[in-house]
């Protein structure tokens, strides 16, 4: 919900009424549901990259190309650094070479072709925005969204409605995404040393396992070997007793009994080797998936813990609880935060500890008492709204989203209805922390619809 660090689409695309352009100041009419220009021409063809909007360069370069590959595009139309640039740069400028058209624009709208010919193809088969929507959705499911969001946005069919129903669905998508970031880095980091560990004792026991195989091979040689000299000495002897020649065929078919049962022995042991690697392998996946979440879900309940702790630890030092109360909940004061959802009790002692600190704190049920029509009467002229996703409806939720970016309010999901992760959001709200973000622009796209 901050200002995007690139530029947007100028207000200048847009098309203006005479009766908006007089007054105090300069005002788009219903930018959002404006309708794209159309060409004149006739002929159908795909759109090139810097005819799209510029609010769409965002999402497509940010999806659609990695930012290995634009490390390697992006330094040779620009003065920036492939070494050095952030990645936050690399993106910043990928995006303005998009909106300014010219060469860079034409080498990232090759790059993707060259990329989703496959996905591009297959679009190509839709006839009408239906048909175009109807893949669109399957991509989704399919989890393949980079090759149809490039396909879908440059396929002569697009229209409006078509390109803001993917831009909504990519954008709610990247709230999911978002906030498992973090943690889907370390548990990357940490199964690909996980990953090398399993391979080099993979190795080590096929290792072993083929000399085990080797040593019984050997063995089973020289027995075979033995029985034939046995064999061709028994031959040549001419038995003088039939009692010893049967004593004899019956010592060499119980050592060649013996045989059989070693190298079944042998076998066998393989073969259990082989299933416990197997168990192991999969027994230390799941040890490892229960070990990342629980040290995600530890991390955040001391981060809540804390801040609830820093914040009990303040109100209780009575020599200095002005300045202390400043320092930890310095960024609600004067400011009024419309709590949804929630539990009585909790509820009431946010309450008593936003007014404290010099808040308005009002609090809405999300439709369990309070009727939800109130709700979207509740929100204009709040400064923070807030809502536990474990005690809000999705409905409730939705409404809430619709209402806050129409009005331009920040919203806030929180992890749980407790006291600790309201404390904790208070924290990280502080003013130092915002001191370098900004106001969110206007969006050129329908709020209602994505």
């Amino acid at each position: 919900m901050h200002t995007p660090p690139f530029r947007l689409a100028q207000p200048s695309r847009l098309k203006l009424s005479g009766d908006e352009l007089a007054g105090t100041g300069l005002r788009v009419a219903s930018p959002c549901c404006t309708p794209a220009r159309e060409s004149s021409s006739n002929t159908k063809r795909r759109a090139r990259l810097a005819e799209l909007d510029g609010q769409l360069h965002c999402s497509i370069i940010g999806t659609c190309l990695s930012t290995h590959e634009l490390r390697k595009l992006v330094p040779k139309f620009t003065g920036l650094d492939r070494r050095d640039a952030s990645d936050l740069e690399i993106h910043h400028s990928a995006v303005e070479l998009a909106i300014d058209g010219g060469a860079g624009a034409k080498a990232l709208h090759k790059l993707l072709d060259e990329h989703y010919a496959v996905a591009i193809r297959r679009f190509d088969k839709a006839a009408d925005d239906v048909e175009l929507l109807k893949l669109w959705d399957e991509a989704l499911k399919s989890g393949e969204i980079p090759p149809a969001y490039w396909a879908l946005m440059t396929h002569p069919c697009a229209t409006l409605h078509v390109r803001q129903k993917a831009f909504g669905e990519l954008h709610m998508l990247s709230h999911l995404v978002g906030a498992a970031n973090r943690a889907d880095i370390r548990r990357l980091v940490a199964l690909e040393a996980e990953n090398a560990e399993l391979k080099e004792k993979v190795e080590r026991q096929q290792s072993r396992l083929q000399q085990l195989s080797t040593q019984r091979d050997a063995a089973i040689a020289a027995l075979n070997e033995q029985i034939a000299q046995l064999t061709a000495l028994a031959m040549r002897q001419t038995p003088t007793d039939p009692s010893d020649l049967e004593a004899e065929i019956s010592r060499l078919r119980d050592k060649l009994a013996d045989s059989d049962q070693r190298v079944a022995l042998h076998t066998s042991r393989r073969e259990a080797a082989e299933q416990r690697v197997l168990q192991e392998q999969g027994a230390a996946l799941a040890l490892r998936k229960s070990r990342d979440e629980a040290l995600a879900q530890l991390l955040l309940v001391q981060n809540e813990c804390d801040a609830l702790e820093r914040a009990t630890v303040d109100s209780a030092d009575s020599s200095h609880s002005a300045q202390m109360r400043q320092a930890s909940l310095d960024s609600v004061r004067g400011k009024r935060i419309v709590y949804v959802g929630g539990r009585p009790g909790s509820n009431a002692a946010l309450k008593r500890l936003v007014e404290a600190a010099g808040g308005d704190f009002v609090v809405h049920d999300g439709g369990v008492e309070d009727r939800k029509g109130l709700l979207a009467a509740a929100l204009p002229g709040a400064d923070i709204v807030v809502f536990p996703v474990d005690c809000v409806d999705l409905d409730s939720m939705n409404t809430l989203k619709r209402v806050c970016e129409r009005h331009q309010i920040d919203y806030h999901p929180l992890r749980t209805a407790s006291v600790a992760s309201f404390v904790e959001l208070v924290d990280r709200l502080r003013p130092e922390h915002l001191a370098q973000l900004g106001n969110p622009p206007p969006s050129a796209f329908c709020l209602r619809h994505g």
